[in-house]
């Protein structure tokens, strides 16, 4: 089986019911399959088998479409959004060197500008327009496996260069029918995606729908600024289950909408990227005393989640949620300093092992060896772990709780996030002498420390050139001189002090 045996399972079972409604546009199952395959025909008759295909359009169902053309060809996708900057898509495409460009008119000039005039460009309408070619997708068809590539994510890089996390089907297909079981997902949901589909938590909404038939809206982004107009499309439109970022939760619960919208059509209120605060929950759940609510966690490279608590009781505004205990198929190492188990309530890194795990990160074997790293309690044969870099620990009902990052990676509005690369950025802009990334996570912000002749206001628009918005400081400090510590390096724990005070 492969990913795409779900797609076909559905549009023969539900063929007229709707898949994706994208503003006024609709697809159903039978039109969803349809279109995936014309774009599959024109991919297989270029030849191009088991090689990325970058997909460079709007949120929209065409962007679905294309990515399960690329798995009917035989191909693997990479989002490349149209709201990334220039620099940041020329590093990915340098890393990815794609196959094709699937793109729009109006995205055609700037993916000829970040991609340059080697890379094919592929017109969405004009794959649209042409016939599937059945005998040549049967064909392909043959030499697909579920141990094939299905996408590969791009997230942030230590050294300015962006890592291409690399995903195999059957590892989604794990995720999928964990989900979907976990959560009792069926054709009568209504999914509303929130997460940009360069972010892993698109995953979930995507692939819940093309499995068991359920519908996916493709939420405007403009409604995610205005919360009470947010919920009235939730109500509207019935959605009744959602995976949003706690940010956008948050937003809801501090503007005090829930109240002055009634949105009890919502049943499964999933949140994963970041701490979910409790008091912000606690208003969610009063307003939906019904509802399910349940935290997930994991990074990319575990395919979306790893652990999962779905709660179950109450918490004080000031205690922190768990994330509980792992999902099927994954299995949570906590090592300590000498890769030893934890005992008790000891603190040590998360790592895990299972179908979940990720190939690597694309054309990055240095990246990839630092930790994808062998199994040090299994000396007998060949195992792969992922070393998540983040801290937990076991509390006294044995659920894992999060207790933070072991480096300098963040996750800041639902993102994970290496200072290094916003370091790098800012480095790379002439008038920058030094400057030091910081994260407050009392307070969810990133913070610059610099020395050199920048004005601040125009470093922040220097670097929304070179990094997405949501990388991007809020707060920029000159100063004179940078603080060093004895070894002569960038003394972190003293700017710390400065400027993010607990």
């Amino acid at each position: 089986m492969v990913i795409t045996d779900y797609l076909d399972t559905n549009a023969e079972r539900v063929p007229d019911k709707t898949a994706i409604v994208d503003g006024e546009k609709e697809l159903t199952f039978a039109q969803l399959r349809d279109s995936a395959r014309r774009v599959a025909s024109e991919l297989a008759g270029l030849g191009i088998f088991h090689r990325p295909v970058a997909v460079y359009l709007e949120q929209s169902a065409e962007s679905v479409v294309s990515f399960l053309g690329a798995a009917y060809s035989g191909n693997f996708y990479t989002v490349l959004d149209s709201k990334m900057p220039t620099e940041r898509l020329r590093k990915i495409v340098e890393v990815l060197e794609p196959a094709a460009i699937i793109t729009d008119e109006k995205q055609f000039v700037d993916a000829q500008i970040f991609a340059g005039g080697k890379t094919k460009k592929l017109l969405i309408s004009n794959l649209l327009q042409a016939d599937a070619n059945e005998g040549k997708l049967a064909e392909v068809a043959g030499r697909i496996s579920a141990m094939d590539v299905l996408y590969v994510l791009f997230t942030s890089g230590s050294t300015g260069i962006p890592k291409g996390v690399t995903i195999g089907q059957r590892s989604v297909m794990d995720y999928t029918e964990w989900v979907t079981e976990t959560f009792r997902v069926d054709e009568h949901d209504v999914i509303g995606n929130q997460a940009p589909f360069y972010f892993d938590n698109s995953v979930l909404d995507i692939y819940q729908m093309v499995s068991t038939g359920a519908t996916l809206h493709i939420i405007p982004r403009k409604l995610f600024a205005f919360p009470l107009r947010l919920l009235e499309y939730v109500r509207e439109h019935g959605i009744n289950m959602v995976f949003w970022v706690p940010s956008v939760l948050c937003t809801i619960a501090n503007f005090e909408v829930l109240e002055a919208c009634d949105v009890s059509c919502l049943r499964k209120v999933l949140f994963a990227g970041e701490v979910m605060p409790n008091k912000q929950l606690n208003v969610w759940r009063k307003a939906l005393p019904e509802a399910l609510f349940a935290n997930l966690y994991g990074p990319t490279e575990i395919t979306v989640d790893c652990t999962y608590y779905m709660v179950d009781r109450e918490f004080a505004d000031s205690e922190p949620l768990p994330i509980g205990v792992p999902c099927r198929n994954s299995t949570v190492l906590v090592l300590d300093e000498n890769n030893r188990l934890v005992t008790g309530q000891e603190q040590g890194e998360l790592c895990v092992r299972g179908t979940s795990l990720a190939y690597g990160y694309y054309n990055n074997p240095g990246k990839t060896a630092e930790v994808f790293v062998q199994n040090p309690l299994n000396p007998d044969y060949p195992e792969i772990i992922y070393r998540t870099g983040d801290l937990v620990h076991y509390n006294e009902r044995g659920e894992l709780m999060y207790d933070g990052r072991k480096d300098f990676q963040v996750k800041h509005m639902g993102h994970r996030i290496e200072l290094g690369e916003i370091e790098t950025a800012a480095s790379s802009l002439d008038g920058i002498d030094s400057c030091c990334c910081l994260f407050d996570g009392t307070k969810d912000r990133l913070i610059l420390c610099y020395t050199g002749d920048f004005e601040e206001k125009e470093l922040r628009k220097s670097l929304l050139d070179l990094l997405p918005d949501y990388m991007v400081p809020r707060l920029c400090h000159q100063l004179g001189s940078m603080p060093l510590n004895q070894n002569g390096k960038i003394d972190r724990v003293k700017l710390k002090a400065m400027f993010c005070p607990a």
